[in-house]
């Protein structure tokens, strides 16, 4: 899935690019989340996301 994707899920009334960053940084502002990310392999660059990155993303930060 794509992080744009997964983002606008979460901020559907936003642009794309909004969405995507404010997304993010609920991502990187939670220590737990980002770790086990990094664990599975997550890299701030990457555009496209595993099904289990979505899963951790879920978990920690609820259903979109």
């Amino acid at each position: 899935m794509k992080k744009s994707e997964l983002a606008l899920l979460y901020f559907p009334d936003s642009t794309v690019a909004v969405a995507t960053n404010r997304l993010m940084r609920w991502v990187h502002d939670c220590p737990p989340l980002m770790e086990e990310l990094e664990a599975v392999g997550y890299h701030r660059s990457q555009k496209l996301l595993t099904s289990r990155q979505v899963s951790l993303i879920i978990r920690h930060l609820g259903d979109p």
